[in-house]
């Protein structure tokens, strides 16, 4: 952030995109250590990074700025063992719903979009099989990482008097309705 400051002289947008997961386990095989790095990574990352832009959006003239948070279709309904990344990802709801209510004094907007099967390296496993609500393992669909990019980009467009709290964008034929 005091590059961005340097630079420019202000802080105006966080897109907070932070997030790993961990292989489809049960909660008393999760090694701690891997608890602590996906919570690092996705709460403790967003949470310091929020921190940051929030406080320069706080101290610049004239004050404001927009934050969004990625959370996940996961902080809805999570995937099967998925104890880790669903944890951190109904963190970031209350992260962003905070960030809300603290930031209107300051002109600070705040939402999240959740994110469902966009075509990433994280997603990949999607196209060949993993495991669904009633035990079986299936493929999903999955869509072009693009489609989050536009949404993105909607959200951060606005004026600051509007603000999209939640968005979720998803592969339209992906099983989250009915997941869970």
């Amino acid at each position: 952030f005091e590059t961005v400051l340097e630079a420019f002289g202000r802080v105006d947008l966080l897109f907070n995109n932070a997030g790993m997961g961990y292989k489809s386990t049960l909660i008393d095989e999760i090694p701690v250590e891997v608890w602590n790095d996906v919570v690092g990574v996705n709460l403790t990352g967003a949470f310091l990074c929020a921190r940051a832009a929030f406080g320069a959006m706080r101290r610049q003239k004239p004050m404001g700025g927009r934050i969004i948070n990625n959370g996940s279709v996961s902080a809805y309904a999570p995937r099967p063992g998925s104890v880790p990344y669903t944890a951190t990802k109904h963190a970031i709801t209350g992260l962003t719903k905070t960030l809300a209510l603290d930031g209107r004094p300051f002109d600070i907007a705040c939402g999240q979009i959740d994110i469902g099967n966009a075509l990433t390296e994280m997603a990949q496993p999607m196209t060949v099989g993993v495991p669904q609500a009633n035990g079986s393992i299936a493929a999903e669909a999955v869509m072009d990482v693009q489609r989050v990019a536009d949404a993105v980009l909607h959200m951060a467009s606005l004026p600051l008097d509007a603000n999209v709290l939640f968005m979720t964008v998803m592969a339209t034929k992906m099983p989250f309705v009915g997941r869970g």
